[in-house]
């Protein structure tokens, strides 16, 4: 008879008695900021759910802030945090408005929250993190870089006067560097890791089986894949000739290695050899080539056909030599051919095989009725899932499986590709409830649904290839087993990329594991959290000031939100406010604004020719205009060094704009709070910020005007300068006069009499005490 966890603030028989979760809340609440890795079957949710209920309960009216990395993730948990414990419990995501995220984090006990969410309210000031007793971290492995857990940890650790950090995870990576960037991120001090083979949770745990399914290459993509190789072959030979590569027996990596020395000799050059800017060009061509060549051997003819039409409309010099290369040129003549004639990849035909025999399909008969079932039934029929990398992919199988009468759904990611519109947020959730309810016979997906998606338990995984990381391998096996015994189906093609993924994922999982038990790794990470968090206790937010009006006022354009400038800034007592900007990056005055560019942005701009026209429009809107340009990698491109210094030249001599150079963002963010400071010189004074370009035409300048009066927007403009013939007659016409217009009634009149003739009332001293300064 199974027994429950009582607790005040659990719900009465929610949540069965686990010896291993109980033990690692208690882990967790004894050893302080804990990382768990755990499979996902195992109930890293109810741990934490274990954590949260005891902080609530022993840190009186704290809060507890669980992050996702996607808001369907952030609901879910949401959807856990109510089943299971009685207090208030909320969700805030980008799709909630401003007004009512304040209310529900004022409201609540439980927030559960996308990051970047959390982040822009807290840049914005809405509210802080003082009163939070638990952070946790769903998917903690993506705490690197400029996530933004990085920062709300950070914030946190500085804000909270009694912090705790749980971080969970099935796979936090095989790279003991990135292991150790996460823990130092978070401020992990813990790691404790839990299997399959661990005898606590062997009970509780369904098995998962995994099958590998060999294909042969059919003759067919044999002699297409030759051609592609005779093209590869001739350009790495070239390469080695001019000294470029060693040998001609490379993969992807040493590819990119040799395109980065060559960028930075590029860079480090005044006068650049030409040899350097065609070696980059075939070192380009060579990558196309390298992804040809592996989607022909684990993808499938119409992936590769897609892909080279998608070659034809780039205007590189790379993409060009590649059309007009004889051997490609023949490859992808097969290719035409061999589509027309539906000849494709053998992993297709297994593929169709295998979910014929799952859903008791055979050749020349009838789909067999099967009785669907919900997660707490006992009737059982086959929940399948399909993974593979490419939408081309996917949009293959799923033609090929309409044919043979299997009913089969597809999920793939928000971003348009190729005049094919992503899916909502909206639609995704339909197609999986559509899949739960037994419409569909197999979900086919590509990664977006590895993780932060709420996918029904599957009772078979297939893999249409393997994939190199054991993080995505993981993520993926994940997704069967939970109710009973899994099953997941690797295709590999004999020979081929396939078998070196295959492999390569699982020795990085086997290292990753090794790693996550080594003694001196767990000691050398929790030395190096520890004197983190002693650090950033000694800046503590809290002890700043309180009165942020005393600090320097930085403007932010709302487009800046995903930089580490505006969190750099955030510390350094600079009152930041982000807000949407016509022109430039930063504000600091009526007068100066900057505008900031990353070296790769400044390269990128130059090429798609949006450097020049945000230039003048910085020019135009302000005396003092000045951009930062952050990086010293300006010349790593492919682009002329002396087009970029051209640039330079006509940025600060043809629009007068000076120039001044950054290292990283923490510099951006010094040097923006050293202009604030100059031009402010401790004064509050108002700042007008340019959220509207200055109108360039008369035409322009006088609906400008006219549109600033109240209640009155483009179409009443038009009909009022049309009625009186010029701006002057408009803001001399009375309220009668005004109402002859049509569209203009009696209140607007009024409201535009109000304004043009009430007295400008302007008290330095009363605005100040309104904290209008």
């Amino acid at each position: 008879m199974a027994s429950y966890i009582n607790h005040p603030l659990l719900k009465k028989d929610a949540i069965e008695s686990r010896l291993y979760q109980q033990i690692l809340a208690g882990d967790v609440l004894k050893k302080g900021n804990t990382m768990v890795v755990a499979p996902t079957a195992l109930g890293k949710t109810i741990v934490a759910i274990l954590v949260a209920a005891d902080r609530l309960h022993k840190v009186k009216n704290s809060k507890v802030l669980v992050l996702a990395p996607s808001k369907p993730l952030a609901i879910q948990h949401e959807a856990s945090f109510k089943e299971f414990i009685t207090l208030p419990c909320t969700s805030i995501t980008g799709a909630v408005k401003t007004d009512e995220r304040v209310k529900r984090w004022e409201e609540s006990r439980i927030i559960c929250a996308t990051p970047q969410t959390i982040e822009s309210d807290l840049l914005n000031g809405r509210y802080d993190l003082s009163s939070v007793s638990l952070v946790v971290f769903d998917e903690c492995h993506h705490g690197v870089g400029s996530y933004s857990y990085v920062y709300l940890a950070s914030r946190y650790v500085q804000e909270s006067k009694f912090n705790l950090i749980l971080g969970l995870t099935a796979s936090p990576g095989s790279d003991k560097f990135k292991i150790k960037e996460v823990c130092q991120n978070l401020y992990i001090q813990n790691i404790v890791v839990k299997t399959e083979d661990d005898v606590d949770v062997k009970p509780y745990f369904n098995p998962v089986e995994i099958e590998w399914v060999r294909v042969k290459m059919s003759s067919e993509l044999e002699k297409i894949k030759s051609y592609i190789d005779k093209s590869l072959k001739v350009r790495l030979k070239a390469l080695k000739n001019m000294g470029v590569i060693k040998t001609v027996s490379v993969g992807k990596v040493d590819i990119l290695n040799a395109r980065g020395r060559i960028q930075g000799e590029i860079a480090r050059s005044t006068n650049p050899d030409k040899e350097l800017f065609q070696a980059i060009s075939i070192l380009s061509a060579v990558i196309n080539i390298q992804h040809a060549q592996e989607l022909i051997e684990t993808q499938g003819i119409q992936t590769f056909n897609r892909y080279v039409a998608r070659l034809r409309k780039k205007k590189t010099k790379a993409a060009r030599s590649l059309m007009m290369d004889d051997n490609f040129g023949r490859a992808v003549k097969m290719a035409k051919e061999a589509e027309k004639n539906g000849w494709e990849h053998p992993k297709l035909r297994e593929i169709t095989k295998i979910l014929k025999k799952e859903l008791g399909v055979g050749d020349g008969q009838t789909k067999l009725k099967t009785t669907r079932f919900d997660d707490k039934s006992d009737e059982h029929s086959s929940k399948i899932m399909l993974f593979t990398q490419y939408r081309d992919t996917l949009e293959m199988i799923h033609k090929k499986l309409e044919k043979e009468g299997i009913k089969s759904a597809k999920f793939f990611g928000q971003a348009s590709k190729d005049g094919e519109k992503g899916l909502t947020q909206k639609q995704q959730k339909a197609i999986i409830k559509s899949f739960k309810m037994g419409e569909y016979d197999v979900l086919l997906s590509t990664s977006v649904a590895e993780e932060g998606i709420d996918i029904p338990a599957v009772d078979l995984v297939v893999l249409y290839e393997p994939v190199p990381s054991e993080v995505r391998m993981i993520q993926r096996r994940g997704r069967t087993g939970r109710k009973r015994t899994g099953r997941v189906k690797v295709l590999i093609t004999n020979g081929t990329r396939d078998e070196a993924y295959y492999w390569s994922s699982i020795r990085k999982e086997d290292r990753m594991k090794n790693q996550l038990i080594d003694p001196d790794v767990l000691e050398e990470l929790n030395a190096s959290a520890v004197e983190r968090m002693e650090n950033e206790k000694k800046v503590k937010v809290i002890d700043r000031p309180k009165k942020e009006n005393d600090f320097p006022i930085v403007y932010a354009d709302s487009r800046e939100g995903n930089s580490k400038v505006i969190r750099h800034l955030t510390e350094m007592e600079i009152d930041v406010k982000v807000h949407s900007m016509a022109v430039a990056d930063y504000q600091v005055s009526d007068e100066v604004a900057i505008e900031r560019k990353t070296a790769k942005d400044f390269v990128d701009s130059l090429i798609d020719k949006r450097l020049f026209k945000q230039a003048r429009e910085l020019s135009e809107e302000f005396k003092r205009p000045l951009m930062i340009l952050e990086g010293d990698d300006l010349y790593a491109g492919m682009v002329n060094p002396n087009a970029i210094r051209g640039a330079l030249a006509s940025i600060a001599i043809d629009f007068g704009i000076s120039i001044i150079p950054t290292r990283n963002a923490q510099d951006t963010a010094a040097m923006i709070k050293r202009i604030a400071v100059r031009e402010q010189n401790g004064e509050r004074t108002p700042i007008q910020i340019r959220t509207d370009k200055k109108p360039v035409s008369l035409l322009e300048q006088q609906l400008f005007i006219v549109e600033s009066l109240p209640n009155i927007g483009p179409v009443n403009a038009k009909n009022l300068l049309e009625h009186f013939g010029s701006v002057s007659n408009i803001l001399n016409a009375s309220e009668v006069e005004l109402q002859e217009v049509e569209g203009i009634g009696l209140k607007t009149a009024q409201n535009i009499r109000h304004v043009l003739d009430s007295k400008y009332l302007y008290f330095k001293k009363e605005i100040k005490e309104k904290k209008l300064l």
